[in-house]
This record gives structure tokens, C-alpha cells and sequence, in this order.
């Protein structure tokens, strides 16, 4: 099914206000139910990238049919007043929990697209599963079992109950009681989660929600996650499941419309819309992900064209100039093989008179000697220009080479790690989740790409590596100055194993000294902690590649 902009936005208009949200996506003071008419069509959407952020919680391995235990959910630093406990107990195959909470404010809080909260259950390895929904202003208490054995428990703000992935809105984790079963084997587990804000890619389109208390909170969820699904661009990279959401959601539009609305229908098909709309979300972030690559891709590829076009442009340049050189040089030959057919002409005359015989002959000698300096001069310049030629072709030919091989280099080295060209060189950017939390020990992954950076370089043994790490503002200078130096070495050492000459790489750290974003918001440190690689030579020209590490 289709639906156009108009006919959405009049589905998605019930509770919601058009207007401007600074900051986190925080609720202006007062806002006012909009009548549909006053609602405008969205433009086309512009691509993004969903920026994740990193936490850490204990996850608790719970003994095998060891009966029941319990563990404490206590809110964090963005909700302390919120509490509540788990009782967790084991069957075969599988653990059912009972949580009951209470203290939970009204997510809204925390902007006007988060409606709901999610309880979700965090295995060791970082992976997250979606437990339920504590539905607000209701009982706080919800029924559910998971496979898992080993997890951590946490509460998050969420737009819809159907999200895939938790947002960093952690309002309450779990905290190992003495008396949990199983408490003696827990393990920090380590996951990724949606920063704020990231749902709403263009926040001046979305159209902050007011919730009518007529309204079932699930219908509200439904709206907010079709209107989430459309500013990601689902209608077009996710037509499909986009128009399935939307037409679920008109349907339960349609059951709320009636007079005495029977909520089991409306619930249904808005669970049913929130699912199909979330999953249209996913499809459009990965679609415009791939997207992206291919324009960069294309991109190259037009470089590279123009560059060899250029290049040939310049060759056929040179044969032109070649060939005036060579006409001018005919020219030449031809005006002097003239002035020897006149000279003896003049000779033979000259000879018919006995008495200036002597002088003819002189003068006939003098000329010629004049002409084979002429031509000795002649052949000279010809030989030099030449040879001017020639070098201007070597020369013109050595730096397209280089040209190309830098080319080259960025195209294999991006497609091992993010690579730009810049006036330093090739910089080749290392994140620091390719190192051991808050250690320079290299992880497998960050290994693995090392080696195929190094298996790059060795095939171009003129290169030059200089690594240099940097971290964020969080610590003290000496305990960053010493993380990036550290981080920076571990490259360094890495690469020499791999047989790259230890006179060819060196490696540098600078600490907070030198960020590239701002360190007051986690985002901004997370691109703060790094570690470049800067790759250099004359073989490519100008500038060297950099890896950059930081710290946690």
C-alpha cells in the first residue's frame, strides 16, 4: 500500500504539536494539540549515521534449576528515585523472571518520542534482547522468561516498545544482592546503546508528541514509530514494510475512531504497526549505509577517470608541440639546402672570370664554413630540444604514477580501515574499541587489520608509517600522555612484527592535546580516543598515513 506525505501526516496529527526542540529533545514547558490542517509535508530526508555510545553492567551467571533467587534494579544517576526487584528462577530450558518497579517517571522527560520503557536482559558478549515493555502510569510489574543463562538486567526510555536496540536513556540496572544465587560468577558486561536523539535523524521534521489520556498508550507507540520509520526514509529504501506500517496503523486509526472502541483490536494491529515500522527503520538505516559506501565508491572511481583523462590530455599535448617542433625544423633544412644552391650558382660564375677566380673560391670556402657552423648549431638546438622533450615526459610520467599509486594505496588501505587523503598524507583512522578497555593491548579485530595494512605497505617498501595516539579530556595528563604513547607503540611494535623495517615506522603520543570534536559530550570523546597511522613517501607524494588510538 502508498500512502502519500498529506494522508500520514493526518493519521500521525492526534496529540502532536509542530514545533522547534533545543538540546536533547527536551518538551517545551506548555504545548497545544495542532488542529490536521496545520500540519506541513515533510521534505525529502538527508542521510545519517546513528551514533552509538558504550555501557557496562553486571551480568549475573544464574545456577541451573537452583530454584528461585532474587537481584535489585536501582535507577541510575538519570532516574535515582526509581527501584524495584527480580525474582529469577530457573526451569528446564529456560528462566522466567518477575519484575516489580516503582519510582518511574514519565519517560516523556527525557523528550517527547520516548513514550515507553524497555526491560532488556544483556549477555556477556554485549548482545541485548528485548524482554517487554513497563507500560507508564500503569502497574509497574511484568512477567516474562528468556533462554538466556548469563545476563544483566536494565530499564531504558524508549520512542515504542519494538525497538531493536536500547538507547543510552538507562534509567535502572541490576544490583547483585548477598543472597543471590549465583552472584559469585558475574561479569561485566559490555554493550552498545542509541544515543539520545538519534531516532529523529532531522530534528526541526518531527513534530513533538502531546499525549491525549483518550487516547491507548499502544495507538500513541504506533504513531510515533511510523513518524520515527518515515524521517529514517522508509518510504523509500523500505517501501514495502514501511506501507504495511502505515496501513496498520490507519486500521487502528479506524478502530479509535468509532464511538465505544473495543482496545483489543486497536491493540493488536498497533503492536502489529510498531513491529512492521521498526523494521522498516532497520532496513533504511542499513540500505542507506550501503548507500553511502557506493556513492564513495563512485566517487573514486570518478576521480581516478578524470585524473587518467588528464593525464592523456597532457600526452596529447606534448606530441603536438612535438610535431611543430619538427615542422619548424623542416623549414629549416629546406631554407639552407636554398642557400647552398645559390651560393654555387654564384661560385660558377665567379669561376668564368679568371681574374676573381681566387677571390670566388675564397669566399665560396668562407661560406661554407659559415654553413656547417650554422648547421653544427642547429643540429645542437634540435638535440636539446629533444632532449627537454624527453625529460618533460619523465617527469609528467613519474607523477602520474605517483598519482595512481596513491590512489591506489587509499582505495586498498579504506578498505581495510577509514582512510582520507589529506595535505599530510594518507590517514588511516584506528577507533579505540579496537584495543582492550582502557589498556594498549591490540584485539583480535584491530590484529587482523593491522596485518593486512602492513601486507599493503611491505608492497611498497619506500613508505614511511608514523603512528600517533590521542585520547580524550577524561583522566589526568600524564595518565593520558602515557595511554597514547602506549597505544601509539603497540601499532608500532605490531607492524614490525609483521616485517616492516623498524627505521621505516615510528610512533608518537600527544595525549588530550590535539581532538578533532568536543569533549563535553560522549560522542565527541568517542572520536577523541584514537590512535592514526600516517603513511608517507615519495613514492606517493606529499603526506604520510596516520592510525589513531585513544582511551576509554
Amino acid at each position: 500500500m502508498k500512502i502519500d506525505t498529506s494522508t500520514l501526516n493526518r493519521l500521525l496529527v492526534c496529540g502532536v504539536l509542530f514545533t522547534s526542540m533545543a538540546g536533547w529533545g527536551l518538551p517545551s514547558e506548555k504545548l497545544q494539540q495542532t488542529a490536521p490542517e496545520q500540519v506541513t509535508s515533510i521534505d525529502p530526508i538527508t542521510t545519517f549515521h546513528v551514533v552509538v555510545v558504550e555501557h557496562t553492567t553486571k551480568a549475573v551467571n544464574y545456577h541451573f534449576r537452583s530454584g528461585a533467587t532474587k537481584v535489585n534494579l536501582q535507577g541510575t544517576t538519570l532516574m535515582p528515585d526509581a527501584k524495584g526487584t527480580a525474582k529469577v528462577e530457573s526451569h528446564l530450558g529456560r528462566l522466567s523472571l518477575q519484575v516489580q518497579t516503582n519510582g518511574l517517571d514519565s519517560p516523556q522527560k527525557f523528550g517527547t518520542e520516548y513514550l515507553t520503557y524497555v526491560l532488556w536482559a544483556i549477555t556477556p558478549e554485549g548482545r541485548a534482547n528485548n524482554l517487554g515493555e513497563f507500560i507508564p502510569e500503569n502497574d509497574r510489574r511484568l512477567d516474562v522468561t528468556t533462554d538466556l543463562q548469563a545476563f544483566g538486567l536494565v530499564v531504558t526510555a524508549e520512542p515504542y516498545f519494538g525497538v531493536t536496540q536500547p538507547s543510552d536513556l538507562v534509567v535502572m540496572e541490576n544490583l547483585v544482592r548477598p543472597d543471590t544465587v549465583g552472584a559469585a560468577e558475574y561479569i561485566e558486561a559490555k554493550y552498545e546503546l542509541v544515543g539520545r536523539g538519534q531516532y529523529i535523524p532531522k530534528r526541526s521534521e518531527y513534530a513533538p508528541l502531546v499525549l491525549d489520556p483518550k487516547t491507548p498508550l499502544y495507538l500513541e507507540e504506533a504513531r510515533n514509530a511510523v513518524r520515527i520509520a518515515q524521517l529514517s526514509g522508509g518510504e523509500k529504501y523500505a517501501a514495502e514494510s514501511f506501507g504495511k506500517a502505515a496501513k496498520l496503523l490507519q486500521q487502528a486509526e479506524g478502530y479509535q475512531a468509532v464511538k465505544k472502541p473495543d482496545q483489543k483490536p486497536i491493540a493488536t494491529v498497533s503492536r502489529q504497526a510498531v513491529q512492521a515500522a521498526e523494521d522498516a527503520r532497520l532496513i533504511s538505516v542499513r540500505r542507506r549505509h550501503e548507500e553511502e559506501l557506493a556513492n564513495e565508491r563512485q566517487a573514486g572511481a570518478d576521480r581516478e577517470t578524470k585524473a587518467k583523462n588528464e593525464t592523456e590530455q597532457a600526452n596529447a599535448e606534448t606530441q603536438r608541440a612535438k610535431a611543430t617542433a619538427d615542422a619548424q625544423s623542416d623549414a629549416a633544412n629546406k631554407a639552407r639546402s636554398e642557400a647552398e644552391n645559390a651560393r654555387s650558382a654564384q661560385a660558377k660564375a665567379e669561376a668564368d672570370t679568371a681574374q676573381s677566380k681566387l677571390d670566388a673560391a675564397s669566399a665560396a670556402t668562407l661560406a661554407q664554413q659559415q654553413a656547417a657552423k650554422a648547421e653544427n648549431e642547429s643540429q645542437r638546438a634540435d638535440a636539446a630540444a629533444s632532449a627537454a622533450t624527453l625529460a618533460q615526459q619523465q617527469a609528467a610520467k613519474a607523477e602520474a604514477e605517483k598519482v595512481e599509486l596513491r590512489a591506489k594505496l587509499l582505495q586498498q588501505l579504506n578498505a581495510v580501515l577509514e582512510t582520507r587523503d589529506t595535505s599530510r598524507g594518507l590517514i588511516v583512522n584506528m577507533s579505540d574499541v579496537l584495543f582492550e578497555t582502557d589498556k594498549y593491548a591490540l584485539r583480535a579485530v584491530a590484529r587482523e587489520r593491522l596485518s593486512k595494512i602492513a601486507g599493503i605497505v611491505l608492497a611498497n617498501p619506500d613508505l614511511h608509517l608514523v603512528a600517533e595516539g590521542h585520547t580524550d579530556s577524561v583522566g589526568t595528563e600524564a595518565y593520558n600522555q602515557q595511554l597514547s604513547e602506549q597505544r601509539a607503540g603497540s601499532v608500532r611494535d605490531y607492524l614490525v612484527k609483521q616485517g616492516i623495517p623498524s627505521v621505516s615506522v615510528t610512533s608518537h603520543g600527544f595525549g588530550k592535546t590535539q581532538p578533532v570534536a568536543s569533549n563535553d559530550n560522549a560522542a565527541g570523546r568517542q572520536q577523541n580516543r584514537r590512535v592514526e597511522l600516517v603513511v608517507s613517501g615519495d613514492a606517493i607524494g606529499k603526506g604520510p598515513v596516520v592510525i589513531s588510538g585513544g582511551q576509554n
